[in-house]
């Protein structure tokens, strides 16, 4: 089988699926979206949309870019039950971050037929629509190479890591630090504002110096850069990431529980808005 005459459904058409999806379509793959939320929210590519759960069995790869693990497990075997059916895609790629543990956990959950290939990708939105992402590649040899041309044409840096489970464990790890820089960020631009510094003076001596970061040096491109904390939103997911990467050293003694991981989390949580 090409890659190319596969079916391809791809679940949880969000700020990052709707682009990746976006961006088979226009490189001549065969691909549908699946979403919970109704058709006239994706407006063109609503006609892509599949109507129902059911038909993803169609596809030969689903490519699950859902929220969490919770989604993850509902996607797969409980509300939409995807691979509780008789048909079902043969190769499920994994690109939500997720616990390292939970990829593996899933991995034996799956029919003997099944392949996953775990395919984080890092870049905000803008790069997924500009087909610009990063991927972190983890599975079976033959798996990647059957896939690579999707992750070709959504990304333009790809890192065979290894192993099932080896793509996540670099995503955790490449986010926690992601989440240091924007609490970093965040907090120098309060303190400027309180002390009479042009913040934008700020972020262009930071990217210039020392304090270059990727989420300081594109905070006017990243749509989420402004938002304080919740839990539905960016900052929700990037603090559910850094949990994902501590859950994958949970029982490991000498590097568990480390001081900086509960300031991580304690400071993304306290996040304000940016009012400007």
């Amino acid at each position: 089988m090409d890659i190319h005459s596969a079916p391809i459904v791809v679940a949880g058409c969000g700020s990052m699926g709707l682009p990746m999806a976006r961006q088979m379509l226009a490189a001549g793959f065969l691909v549908s979206g699946y979403d919970v939320r109704p058709p006239e929210e994706f407006g063109d590519f609503a006609d892509h949309l599949l109507p129902d759960a059911v038909k993803i069995a169609q596809a030969d790869v689903l490519v699950s870019v859902v929220r969490d693990e919770d989604q993850t497990l509902a996607l797969c075997f409980d509300e939409q039950g995807v691979f509780r059916r008789d048909s079902h895609p043969r190769w499920l790629v994994v690109s939500s971050t997720l616990s390292p543990r939970f990829v593996l956990r899933l991995e034996k959950m799956l029919p003997d037929d099944v392949v996953l290939v775990d395919a984080p990708m890092s870049g905000a939105p803008f790069s997924a629509e500009r087909g610009t992402l990063t991927f972190m590649l983890g599975g079976p040899a033959a798996a990647v190479d059957f896939l690579l041309p999707l992750f070709e044409c959504m990304g333009e840096r790809l890192f065979r890591a290894g192993d099932t489970g080896s793509g996540m464990t670099l995503k955790v790890l490449n986010n926690y630090v992601a989440a240091c820089s924007v609490v970093a960020v965040r907090r120098a631009i309060d303190m400027a504002q309180e002390l009479g510094v042009e913040t934008e003076l700020l972020r262009y001596v930071m990217q210039s110096s020392s304090g270059g970061t990727w989420f300081g040096n594109r905070f006017a491109e990243i749509d989420w850069a402004r938002e304080g904390y919740d839990p539905g939103n960016t900052i929700g997911i990037l603090e559910k990431d850094v949990r994902s990467a501590l859950d994958a050293v949970r029982d490991r003694s000498e590097i568990a529980d480390h001081v900086l991981d509960h300031g991580v989390l304690d400071a993304l949580r306290a996040l304000k808005p940016l009012s400007s």
